[in-house]
Order: C-alpha cells, then structure tokens, then sequence
C-alpha cells in the first residue's frame, strides 16, 4: 500500500464502505491517518470479575456458553457466561443475533460493558468483545472514538485505522528537527500513532502536544511569510494633508475619540510607505469604524486615486453609501461617492459604471457587483472591505487585482477577536483596535428576563413603542422544529400580530427569503414603515437603525455570548436609551455566561469568556475555508500559540528552505493561498 492510494483497497473496506468514507472526505490512506478521533473512552483498567461495580468495565475472560432466543414482539436476546479463574458473570446482547456464530466458546475475550441490574440481575449489557491479542482495538485500552456518519459506525473507522496505522511510517517528518528538540516535541509518525491507538493518558497528550503545535506553527507560518510578501510588494504612495484631515474632522458633528484619532493616524503612516497597508481594524459595534475608513479614503480620493468600499449586503453597502456621502459633503467631496449594488435599474449601473471608468467617481461603494470585470477601477489606491470575514477569498483577490498593483488593504470587522485568535487567523495583518464609543452614546441596559415575566414585558415594550419607537425580535428559529424546543420567529411573528403587539405593523425577516423580499423588509423597518422586525440573526451585522431602541433575544442561552453582543449593538445607536432583554427558555436561574453579558458592556472582555467556554464557533459562527479548522490545537491556549508562532518566526529568521520539508511546504502553501490578500 502506499500513502495515497484509495480506501476501498484496504482490507475490509471495498467499493461500497469506500463511498461512507468519502461523505467524511476520506478518500486515500494518507486522509484516513490524519481524522483524528474526537474523544477517547478509557476502557484499560483489566477487572476481575469478583472485583466488579456497576458502571462501564473491562475483563479478560473466556466465554463458556452462549445462546440466543427471540422473545415477544421480535426481540432477539443473546446470553453468554464470561468466567476468569476470580468468577462468572453474565453477558447480555439485544438483537444482536449474530453474537452466537461469531463467539468462539473458551477462549480468551477482552470484554467491555456497562455491568449493571438487567431482568432483575447483574450482568454486563451489550459488551464489545475481542479476542484477546497486542493490540486490542475497541477494548482493554483507551479506546479512539471517531465522529460517524449514515452507514459508518466509529467502531467501523476503527477497525480500518488499525488496518493502515503502520503507514505512519512511511510520513517524512514535517518539522525541522531543531524544532523538534527545542519544543521537546515527539516525531510525526510516532505522534500520529498514538493519537489513534494511544498507550496510556501520557503518551496521548504528547501525541497532542506534537500535532496541535504543527497545526497552528503552520497557520502562523503561512500569515507570516504573507505578511513578509507584502513587506517586499511595491504599492503607490498616498502622502499625508493635514490641512484636509483637520478640515474633516472640524466638519464632524460630533468629537473623535481617542482610539479613532490613533487608528487614522496608523492609517496614515501605513499608507505613506512603498509597501501596501494591510491592516485590520477591529471596532466593537458603534465604535465608529465607517468615520475612520471615510478620513482614510479621503486621503487617497485627495490624490486621485479611486477607492472601494465593498460590504456584505447591499442594504449595508446603501447604508455606507449614505453615511459617507453626509461625511463628505461639507468638503466638496460628495459628488465623488458613487454605488454599485445588483438592485440598481440597468442605466443606473450603466452610468455608474462609466462614472467609474473616468474616474468622477472616486470612492465606489458596492457589494460583490464591484468584482464583475465591466467595472475599471484602473486608479484603484485603497480597498476597504466590511466585516471582511463575510467574504471569500477569491472575492477580495478579484477585487484587488482590478487595481494592476496591489493596493492598499483595510478591513473592518465588529466582531471582537480574542487576541489569541487573531494571532493565529490575522497574523499577516497589523490589528488597530477601536476600543472606545462615542460620548453620547448610552450604555445598552441589558435585563435577563424569565418566561413567566412576559406579561409585564411586554407592557414595557408597548410603552416603549407607543413613545415612538422601534424595536428587533430576535429568534433560534425560522420555523417550529420538533427537535428543538425553542421559539421561531414565525410563531413570534403570528402571536404579535394576531394577539400580542397587532396594534402596530410587524414585519418578518429570516434567511429563507428571497434577497429582495430581505431587502424590502429591512428598508420598511428602516424608513419606520414597520413598529417592530421579527428576525433571525440575519440583522447581525451592520444595519443601522437609530430609531430602534429594544432588542428582545427568545431563548437566549441558544447563542453565544460574541453574538448576542452583536444583536445587541442593533440598537442605543442614538441619543435614545437602548434596551436589551434576553428571555430565557425556562425559569431557572441564568448561567454564568448571560449575567456575565447582563453586566458588561466589553464586546471583547465577552469574546474572550465566549473563547474560553465554548470555543471559536461561539464568535464567528461558522469559520471560512475551514482555515480555523484545529482539530487538535486549543485556541485558548495562548502558551502554546506564543511557542508556535516563536518558531515559525525562528524558521524564517535562520533561512530554512521549505522545500526540505515536503509535508509542511505543501500545508503551508495551501494556507497561504487562503490567507493571502494579494
């Protein structure tokens, strides 16, 4: 066998359990030997049997008799006697009619069960069994268990792991072996090894210890020869007015703060050198990121040069359209701003197209449509692309290459990243963080509320409304699920307007719905032609609705801390109290995630307890290009992504060639591919 030849030419496998693997995207040995088990039963404590308690056991034993009988209804039982030379114990299978021909009688069996009270006595109910060797796969040992699929049993994936784990010798090792050494690292093939079929608890956490480090050594690797790259890319330099910065921000009807002050003044400097800014800013919702990317555009618009601004909605990129056009305004800049979205009528994309090509419109705002080839942007200085995780790769590399050379790169998210995160998936971006709001803004009252306070509630909420304004119902669900038990936002939306708020207009928005049905929906509620939006998390991200002043989350321990922040930055977006009420699904008492979020206002300290309680999924939701797919590395382990990314630092710094490394110059490359802006 070698490392890449097909699965259905492993023993056991065959054509048909070949197919079952590839809906896990296992094709080859070598992509067998790397899915990795997703946790681990002990079953290596060997028992007497005089010795047994209830719970899950394991005991060497010969098997003396065993029968099998149907009973009522159907039901198969197989019954055996397992005895070691301490006693007998019974053995129990239902319908598993096949245990009788498969069990050789007086030989020696590892056997695990639950030992338990089964038809009023004790035996051990549904065992695995095998015959007694050096390598047990499913008993006796620390048992790998693999995530399944329809047809695939783990039980199955083990079987065929233990068929082809001696491949892992045949793996060049991936790692420059001073490394290795200077992180007291086991080898590959050994760590490979045991990761599946794992001696003892030691041996797999340095199995562990070895692949996770790699795994995020090689991701801070690929951000760092990246960033590196752009380091040596030529770019055209945007020199700094501070004549016409002081005039924008004497404009502002309101005060920068300080954070906004020192982001635009590291934009500055970025963008006055020979190689391309490539910088991240992170601002918690209403930190006032789109002020900074104006009075950064500004600057390049100064000296001709054109300026996309790309967003993940088109009502988003309308909404940006608007706002920097009232920025400009006053300095004489606002004819320069231009849209291009898919809603626009054909003439109207027509002559925006052309505004574009000779260059009267300087700063474009748009959504994907600002990729299509018949938009020129041949003076293309700056990109700045909004919540820039909503995008694909291919997108911003097809957007940048308009520009004949690489522009200068700013990209903004709201989404708070843990520091420990955006090392590992940002290392080849500069990080600006806005951690600052505006004065006027008030700080969101958040409220826990329990399902039996709804009545009082609601009067709140239709005293707010009554007042004038608006407010987001927000929802786990698009429609009532027999699985979960939680509100959908079609059930919400048939209470309100038949019974609980049918006094005001309400309207309904989920992901089903067609784009212009979204679209409309939202532009109601933002024009106040509706009183109350029932919505799932598709209002996340962006919208802007001053108006709105109550956020109301149904089943709120259903989301992640990171995300209800999120919702919750929907309103308080004016001089207006905002309030945030986050109903329970029952009426126990909260858990330490939610008071932590009724009592903070820190997006990022939340982002952090988020990482550190439910993981990376809890912030993002679902990550890109699966390039956030550890499967063994902790993201929370700050120690070990300080190490990792010391030594990627290390391997650039002494000059390894890559090349030397087959295994890693591979990963990496295809890393770089995912990461890389350029």
């Amino acid at each position: 066998m070698q490392l890449h030849d097909k699965l259905e030419i492993v023993s056991g496998v065959g054509p048909a359990l070949a197919a079952k693997f590839a809906q896990l995207n296992l094709y080859t040995i070598q992509d067998l030997l790397f899915y990795f088990p997703r946790r681990y039963d002990d079953y290596s404590n060997i028992q007497p049997i005089k010795a047994l308690q209830p719970g899950v056991v394991t005991i060497r034993a010969q098997i003396k008799d065993i029968k099998g009988r149907y009973v009522r209804r159907g039901m198969h039982i197989t019954e055996a006697v397992a005895s070691d030379s301490s006693g007998s114990v019974r053995l129990t299978w239902f319908n598993q009619p096949y245990r009788e021909d498969q069990t050789k009688r007086g030989q020696d069996y590892f056997i695990t069960g639950t030992f338990a009270m089964s038809y009023q006595r004790l035996a051990i109910t549904n065992p695995s069994i095998e015959l007694v060797s050096d390598f047990p796969v499913s008993t006796a040992r620390i048992v790998p268990v693999y995530r399944e699929t329809k047809g695939l049993k783990s039980a199955q994936i083990r079987r065929v792991i233990r068929n082809v784990i001696p491949m892992v010798d045949k793996l060049n090792e991936s790692l420059p072996a001073w490394v290795l050494k200077e992180q007291g690292l086991i080898g590959r093939a050994q760590a490979l090894h045991q990761v599946h079929f794992p001696d003892d608890i030691k041996d797999l956490e340095e199995a562990r210890a070895r692949l996770g480090f790699e795994e995020v050594f090689e991701l801070t690797l690929a951000a760092l020869l990246n960033k590196y790259e752009i380091l040596n890319t030529k770019t055209l330099k945007i020199p700094f007015k501070e004549a016409l910065a002081k005039e924008f921000v004497g404009h502002l009807p309101f005060t920068l703060t300080d954070a906004q002050r020192k982001a635009v003044w590291q934009m500055y400097l970025d963008m006055q050198k020979a190689h391309p800014m490539n910088r991240l800013l992170e601002g918690d919702v209403g930190s006032g990121k789109t002020v900074v990317a104006t009075m950064v555009a500004l600057m390049a618009m100064e000296q001709g040069f054109q300026v996309a601004f790309m967003a993940p909605t088109e009502l988003l990129a309308r909404q940006h359209a608007e706002t920097i056009h009232a920025l400009l305004e006053p300095l004489g800049y606002a004819d320069q701003v231009g849209l291009l979205v898919g809603g626009l009528k054909p003439n109207q994309k027509k002559l925006a197209q052309e505004h574009i090509a000779d260059g009267s419109v300087r700063l474009i705002v748009g959504t994907h449509a600002l990729i299509q080839e018949k938009v020129d942007m041949h003076k293309l200085g700056l990109v700045v692309i909004d919540e820039q995780h909503r995008f694909g790769v291919d997108q911003r590399k097809a957007l940048q290459k308009k520009a004949g050379h690489m522009p200068h790169v700013l990209n903004m998210t709201a989404t708070p990243i843990p520091r420990s995160l955006a090392l590992t998936l940002y290392g080849e971006m500069d990080v600006t963080v806005l951690d600052a709001k505006p004065s006027n803004r008030l700080p969101i009252k958040t409220e826990l509320c329990s399902p039996h306070s709804r009545k009082q509630l609601y009067s709140k909420l239709e005293a707010e409304l009554k007042s004038g304004r608006q407010m987001f119902v927000v929802c786990p669900l698009i429609t009532d699920s027999a699985m979960l038990q939680a509100r959908s936002a079609e059930q919400v939306y048939k209470e309100f307007t038949e019974r609980d708020f049918k006094q005001f207009k309400v309207g309904l928005l989920h992901g089903k719905q067609k784009a212009e049905d979204k679209n409309r929906v939202m532009e109601q509620f933002v024009k106040h032609e509706l009183d109350i939006l029932v919505s799932t998390t598709v209002i996340e991200v962006g919208v802007d609705v001053p108006n709105a002043t109550v956020m109301l989350i149904e089943n709120a321990e259903r989301f992640g801390l990171a995300q209800i922040h999120q919702l919750r930055g929907r309103v308080g977006r004016s001089h207006h109290q905002g309030y945030c009420y986050l109903m329970l699904s029952d009426a126990k008492a909260p858990s330490q995630r939610l008071r932590a979020l009724a009592g903070n206002q820190d997006g990022f300290a939340l982002a952090e307890l988020d990482l550190e309680l439910r993981g990376p999924g809890a912030i993002y939701g679902t990550f890109q290009h699966g390039q956030l797919d550890l499967r063994i590395a902790t993201l929370t382990d700050v120690k070990l992504i300080t190490r990792a990314r010391q030594a990627a630092q290390d391997v650039i710094d002494k000059g390894e060639n890559l090349l030397d490394y087959k295994e890693l110059y591979e990963h990496v490359n295809a890393l770089r591919a995912v990461t890389n802006l350029n």
